[in-house]
């Protein structure tokens, strides 16, 4: 011990000490306190040549900048940023006229700063990148159907039966939607044709507290009564007219609300119609097809003479849309409803510019991202991921508690003995010495009534974030109004 000690000392005298540090250790040495710069000096290295601090430059168009609240200017992360109070989100959560891979159907997602949400159009296979966008299926309670094609509608029986089983317990999801020329070929018809073609779905997820998630509202209007006034509640006006498509009862929307407005189109021929119910809105989206029919063919899979018949029977043509824009005159110009490809994306800018010079961009692919204020409008590509974690069931806990509501159906009611007397043994099949409390039974008798200071505080956090930040934002908005 004597000769290590000695050793040691004679380390420390000649200095060895720092040589033998690893550099590990070396880091942890702090640096020197000094004296700090000026202001100016430093506002000079850390802003200078960044004309106007943060996200100014290289702007084309007066009022397309990104805001400060922003966590990125070039990407939208699901649950990274609460929509502002004065603020409105677009999110494109479904953009093709046919299923693919990277785009499904035709669905936007429209959030404003008041805690309101709303979705135009269900297209198949959208509510996936509602889940990946975060977007808890509970929160959404009104759709807007533009027309009946299954591309604009396909999603909804998924929406309506795993929202419900997904903490849709307390309203009841209402769908807007046109009439028909005849009764059925209205919204509530087809409505009424999916409850029946859900039924042996419904039955079964009756043993789960639906609540009254099951009771579906229709909301259906006269598709001729242009103007009209679809929704008007809590300064929200959403209003519709009629488009020409295939069939009488093809309807557009434009959502009025907080001095910021939003138009979908739908599938339609270009019309006056459209110039006149959409002239002067914020944020203007049309479906829109590229005149590309005999290359578009080999992708679609559909002979050109269909292809060009389908354009000129039942859509918007590229040169059309734009001159509709130049009409129209939006802050922003947007189109969707298109696949999105190298082949045909350069030849819809130029057919959309042959008449709009304004600010333009693509409704495509799935996840675009419009963020939209008085002062300022940005577009963002929305990083969706492949396997999301899904947000927990939004719930209003104004009054201080959650309501689980009593299942009214068990298992009994719906299925035969027989079945459930093979099913096996669970001491069979789960490991020596462990055995779960399994929840065979539904354990309440009644509704479960849980108290706020019950919730486990994961829960209560999670389950409420949607509610909080409407609680917050609706504040600010009534401050201003006073």
């Amino acid at each position: 011990m004597q000769i290590i000690s000695r050793l040691l000392a004679i380390i420390a005298a000649t200095g060895l000490t720092a040589a033998l540090l690893t550099p590990e250790s070396k880091a942890q040495v702090p640096i020197p306190k000094q004296k700090p710069s000026s202001e100016a000096e430093i506002r000079a290295a850390l802003y200078g040549g960044v004309p106007m601090d943060r996200w100014k430059e290289g702007l084309l168009f007066d009022g397309i900048r990104p805001m400060p609240w922003l966590k990125s200017a070039a990407n939208w992360f699901p649950r990274s940023e609460d929509v502002q109070p004065n603020e409105m989100r677009v999110t494109f959560m479904g953009s093709a006229p046919f299923i693919r891979p990277g785009q499904m159907n035709t669905s936007i997602f429209v959030e404003l700063g008041n805690g309101d949400k709303f979705v135009f159009d269900i297209g198949e296979g959208s509510p996936a990148n509602y889940i990946a966008a975060g977007v808890a299926l509970n929160e959404l309670k009104h759709v807007f159907i533009t027309h009946l094609h299954v591309d604009h509608f396909g999603g909804l029986p998924y929406l309506w039966m795993f929202g419900t089983w997904a903490g849709g317990w307390h309203q009841a999801l209402t769908v807007h939607g046109p009439s028909g020329r005849t009764p059925e070929y209205g919204t509530a018809k087809m409505v009424e044709g999916m409850k029946m073609m859900t039924g042996w779905h419904r039955d079964a997820f009756s043993v789960f507290p639906v609540g009254s998630g099951w009771d579906i509202q229709v909301n259906e209007f006269d598709f001729r009564d242009n103007g009209g006034i679809v929704y008007d509640k809590d300064g929200v006006k959403v209003t519709h007219w009629q488009r020409s498509h295939a069939k009488d009862g093809a309807s557009a929307y434009r959502l009025d609300w907080n001095g910021l407005c939003f138009v979908w189109t739908g599938d339609g021929r270009p019309s006056k119609l459209d110039e006149k119910y959409a002239k002067g809105c914020d944020l203007y989206v049309t479906e829109m097809q590229a005149e590309l029919v005999e290359i578009s063919s080999g992708v679609q899979g559909v002979p050109p003479f269909l292809g060009r018949y389908t354009i000129d029977t039942h859509h918007t043509p590229g040169y059309a849309a734009g001159y509709l824009a130049s009409k129209v005159q939006p802050r922003l110009f947007m189109t969707t409803h298109m696949p999105f490809d190298p082949y045909l994306n350069e030849e819809s800018v130029v057919e959309v510019r042959h008449h709009w010079d304004g600010p333009f961009h693509f409704g495509a692919p799935d996840g675009i991202v419009v963020n939209v204020t008085k002062d300022s409008l940005w577009v963002r590509e929305g990083i969706l991921p492949d396997y999301p974690n899904s947000r927990a069931p939004q719930f209003d806990m104004t009054n201080g508690q959650l309501v689980v509501p009593f299942p009214p159906t068990s298992r009994e009611e719906i299925q035969e003995p027989f079945v459930r007397e093979q099913q096996i043994d669970p001491k069979k099949y789960y490991p020596k010495g462990y055995m779960p409390e399994l929840l065979e039974d539904w354990p309440v008798s009644g509704d479960l009534v849980i108290p706020m200071d019950a919730l486990p505080d994961n829960l209560k956090a999670s389950m409420g974030e949607a509610w909080r930040l409407r609680k917050a934002n609706r504040a600010v908005l009534e401050a201003q109004n006073k």
